[in-house]
């Protein structure tokens, strides 16, 4: 059998990785003094494990809501004789200055710190503990760590850091003796900090990212113009004397001079601008021109553009310039250019599926604004027309949500393309495994993000899969986050009324023990307080509906649902509906269905024993809304009732007896092959009637339900009698 999209299963490695963390004290730690984390005196870890382990234990806290940051974790790696770290990528708020600490005596080589703003100049100093082997090193987006507070010295009280101000620039740092240093991310350095001066004991970077940094003397990059390789400067405003600089970096293979938007720039991209960097920088196999305005035409006009399939080859460029490149380029970004609108070139761009999955690829990780917008082109994409590399989009949209819990644009934009990329169209193509990552970033986007549009999205993708089988692996989150959802009593209607169909889903063909975790959650009392909020509203829609039949459905042979159901006021709400809404017989048979529930069971059965609730049941019996359905589930609740016997039944009025003949003249009144509305799971609360003789129209009823449904549905409910042992018990009544 062909594998699906996305079937590959994970690593053996990354498994265990993630067994091991959820459960640190059962595998490789154990409480030490003050309960505090420690490794097992025996434990020996490589470095390929830890840095497995630390990177994993980030994702993880960015990805599993169930997984909570370990105090001490990062302590766990303080001693290299036991572990070894070498290769680190953390990321955003969750790592503080005494994290770095833990690990400064490990040899590092790689450091990749983005959008660490907790991080201070406390960390620098730990930074200057790996001088003597770190390779590589990133503090994208760092905005603090260069400053501490005013007057206060590095070591402050790291529990008042939620009020340290950036006061003053850290003028004891320097990458003096950083000599094995050669890529180099600085990209959001604040302007306060002089660049030049910082940079200047490094001579041998062979790669630098100075992405929205203020360059007033751009000249100091030739000091590196015979070594560096690769050149990033998005967002910084080009000048001549930038370009004038840039065509002296002679060794550069790489060079990335692209912006956010036209509009914040003052530089014009021109054709001999860029025919100065083709004909300067011989090496180049990668350009980012991404967001310039193109003052004069670049493109072959359309007419003499080669018709046929796109080429790499330089000498069929669509962009004049390129036409002199030595070598194919290996990517171009021209995104929210002019230029992307041509034929003949592999690029990053707006004009198709290829170009907009590569900008989502190229600009996902530090560039979050671009990747919203190619996410919300490949969602016109997906939604207008058709999308061809379904595996590709599904897993560059998972990422970018992955890695921007935290942007609500890209929440918006990705789970707006996630419903469209997951819907029936697509469906097929996608394997188990891909769909459970989808859902997992759906529920971390309803977790993390109250506003309307994301939660509508969220919940539209959700019903885009089959519920509950493909959400029962993470059944209780997804409960929770639906009955936090449906809390505010004013909730926005179409998200209230697709929550409130989801928990209806939810509650339906699962066992037992999910329903009563469910029940306890506070899934009955959020059902009826919406409930109660319609009847305020006079309102009878959806919701009312829903709301009803997803109680029906948690009560099913659920003892404890069915008392929550009294005790919080139901059976008034029952009464109030019945008398403002006489007409919505499908309200009418999800109400019955749910009481005939209740009335299963025994010990409940006296509070629905009342003159008023049996007056209300029995002139239901006539009733013909939705076929039979609405009489049919009222003498089921009176048939539970006649069943415990006379003794039970101490009212004056009505009299069981007239009751009783009421109930016999509804049985008689339904068609035995009538086609029914209704689903049981178990016959058994029907079976139970049948051995007894103190009420025998319960045992009529039961008889009746038992062959309408047998006959009219043999190859559904035949099977289920003979399992449950009907067919010997209904043999012995005829005995």
């Amino acid at each position: 059998m062909a594998s699906k999209a996305g079937d590959d299963p994970d690593s053996l490695m990354s498994l265990c990785s993630v067994f091991c963390l959820k459960n640190l004290r059962r595998t490789m730690c154990f409480s030490g003094e003050q309960k505090r984390l420690q490794l097992r005196p025996d434990v020996f870890l490589p470095g390929e494990i830890c840095d497995r382990l630390v990177n994993e234990y980030m994702d993880l806290l960015h990805t599993d809501s169930d997984f909570e940051p370990q105090d001490g974790f990062f302590q766990l790696f303080s001693d290299p004789r036991s572990t070894r770290l070498t290769r680190l990528q953390l990321r955003e708020d969750l790592v503080r200055d005494r994290d770095l600490e833990a690990i400064g005596k490990q040899d590092l080589m790689e450091l990749h710190l983005t959008c660490c703003n907790r991080l201070t100049a406390r960390s620098l100093r730990t930074l200057c503990s790996f001088k003597h082997s770190l390779r590589s090193l990133s503090v994208f987006g760092c905005s603090s760590i260069f400053f501490r507070k005013s007057g206060a010295p590095l070591a402050y009280d790291e529990e008042d850091e939620e009020d340290l101000q950036r006061h003053t620039v850290d003028l004891d740092f320097s990458f003096q003796g950083f000599n094995r240093l050669r890529l180099l991310n600085l990209g959001g350095l604040r302007a306060e900090l002089d660049v030049e001066t910082l940079l200047a004991p490094l001579p041998a970077l062979t790669s630098l990212d100075l992405s929205s940094v203020h360059l007033p003397r751009p000249a100091f990059l030739t000091q590196w113009s015979e070594r560096l390789a690769s050149l990033v400067l998005y967002n910084v405003e080009l000048t001549e004397e930038l370009i004038h600089t840039l065509l002296q970096m002679s060794r550069l293979r790489h060079l990335d001079i692209s912006r956010e938007n036209q509009r914040t720039s003052k530089f014009k991209m021109t054709r001999k601008t860029l025919s100065s960097i083709v004909q300067s920088l011989v090496d180049l196999v990668s350009l980012d021109i991404s967001g310039h305005i193109m003052l004069d035409n670049c493109t072959v006009p359309a007419l003499e553009d080669v018709v046929g399939r796109p080429s790499i080859e330089p000498c069929k460029s669509s962009i004049y310039p390129f036409q002199e490149l030595k070598r194919p380029l290996q990517f171009l970004g021209l995104y929210n250019t002019t230029l992307c609108n041509v034929t003949h070139i592999p690029v990053t761009g707006s004009k198709n599926e290829d170009q907009i999955l590569n900008a989502i690829e190229a600009y996902t990780e530090q560039r979050p604004e671009l990747a919203h917008r190619a996410i919300n082109q490949l969602f016109d994409i997906a939604r207008i027309q058709h999308c061809s590399q379904l595996l590709r989009a599904l897993q560059l949209v998972i990422t970018a949500l992955k890695t921007h819990k935290y942007d609500k644009s890209i929440q918006v934009t990705g789970s707006a393309a996630l419903f469209y990329l997951t819907n029936t169209e697509y469906r097929s193509d996608q394997s188990v495994r891909l769909r459970r990552q989808v859902i997992q970033v759906v529920l971390n986007g309803m977790e993390h993000y109250q506003e309307v549009t994301v939660q509508r999205n969220c919940c539209l993708t959700l019903c885009n899969f089959s519920i509950p089988e493909e959400l029962e692996f993470q059944y209780h989150r997804v409960n929770l986050l639906l009955l936090k959802i449906l809390e505010p009593v004013r909730q926005d209607e179409s998200i209230q009324r697709i929550a409130v169909h989801l928990c209806n889903a939810l509650v339906c063909q699962v066992d037992n023990d999910h329903k009563e975790a469910v029940g306890k959650m506070g899934f009955v009392k959020t059902m009826l307080n919406l409930i109660q909020k319609k009847l305020q509203d006079r309102m009878c829609d959806q919701v009312m509906e829903f709301s009803w039949s997803a109680l029906w459905n948690i009560t099913d042979e659920t003892p404890d649902n069915c008392q929550m159901f009294l005790e919080c006021n139901g059976m008034n709400l029952f009464l109030d509906c019945l008398k403002e809404f006489p007409d919505k017989q499908e309200l009418h048979r999800n109400m019955l269905g749910l009481l005939g529930n209740v009335a299963e069971v025994k010990a409940l059965r006296p509070q629905l024993l009342t003159k008023q609730f049996i007056t209300v049941f029995s002139e239901l019996l006539d009733s013909k809304a939705d076929g039979i359905e609405v009489s049919y589930n009222a003498c089921g609740v009176l048939s539970h009732i006649m069943f415990d016997g006379p003794e039970v039944w101490t009212m004056e009025e009505p009299r069981r007896t007239h009751v009783m003949d009421k109930m016999w003249a509804a049985i008689q009144s339904w068609d035995v092959s009538s086609r029914r509305n209704i689903n049981y799971r178990s016959f058994e609360p029907i079976l139970r009637l049948l051995p007894q003789s103190s009420a025998p129209v319960s045992q009529h009823w039961a008889t009746w339900a038992l062959y309408n449904l047998v006959s009219v549905y043999p190859g559904k409910y035949c099977p289920l009698l003979i399992k449950e042992g009907g067919v010997c018990l209904c043999a012995y009544q005829l005995k």
